[in-house]
């Protein structure tokens, strides 16, 4: 009976504590985010490139070409590109953020109600990796800028305002619900003027409807 009773007691004290917050090195998310926002020497647009150690491959090497002791129209197994042929070009990569080149960034799709600047139950979920990499020890010595970016459907001025709103609604979430410093991170509002995706007018582009981060430094 009495240990029972202890049992009991120590169930209704674990009940009665607070919740552990998830820590950033349990999400994967998170840790995402970390690397992307951490300032790393030859890093671009959030990413995360291979570090000088990793070695160049070496240059291919060129074999002469044969000679022909009698004039051949084609020589054997040779593809002859004539002059003015199309040279096959990669296509570029698609941009991760509107950020300058080698500041680090990233990019979060989150979702608030049409017209609103109201955070929804996913909204939140979508922010709680962020939150996450903010309070931790890895970025705990930066400050950041959230952006507010939307698509160009409706007009610009509505847009703008309506970055505006939403940026400073998902700062008030950060500081909120994970004690992120208030003095390391503003918000701003960039409305349709930054597009990840470039569009016309009034086209409704998910990936230009979005929070950016940007280490401004230390």
């Amino acid at each position: 009976m009495t240990l029972r009773l202890a049992l009991a007691g120590a169930a209704a004290i674990a009940l009665s504590l607070p919740a552990m917050p998830v820590l950033a090195q349990s999400d994967p998310a998170a840790l995402d985010l970390i690397q992307r926002l951490r300032p790393q020497s030859g890093s671009t647009r959030g990413i995360r490139v291979p570090g000088a150690a990793e070695s160049a491959p070496a240059a291919p090497t060129v074999q002469p070409a044969p000679v022909y002791s009698t004039p051949r129209a084609n020589p054997p197994s040779a593809a002859v590109a004539g002059p003015g042929a199309p040279v096959a070009r990669p296509a570029p990569p698609a941009r991760e953020t509107t950020a300058t080149d080698g500041v680090a960034a990233a990019n979060i799709t989150v979702t608030f109600p049409s017209g609103s600047s109201t955070l929804t139950p996913e909204a939140e979920r979508q922010l709680a990796p962020l939150g996450r990499a903010l309070a931790s020890a890895d970025l705990a010595a930066f400050r950041f800028r959230i952006e507010g970016h939307t698509d160009t459907v409706g007009d610009a001025a509505s847009n703008q305002a309506l970055s505006e709103r939403r940026a400073a609604a998902v700062r008030s979430f950060l500081m909120q619900r994970f004690n992120v410093d208030a003095a390391r991170l503003s918000a701003v509002g960039m409305g349709e003027s930054q597009p990840l995706v470039p569009t016309g007018d009034e086209v409704a582009q998910p990936r230009n409807r979005r929070v950016q981060i940007v280490n401004v430094g230390g």
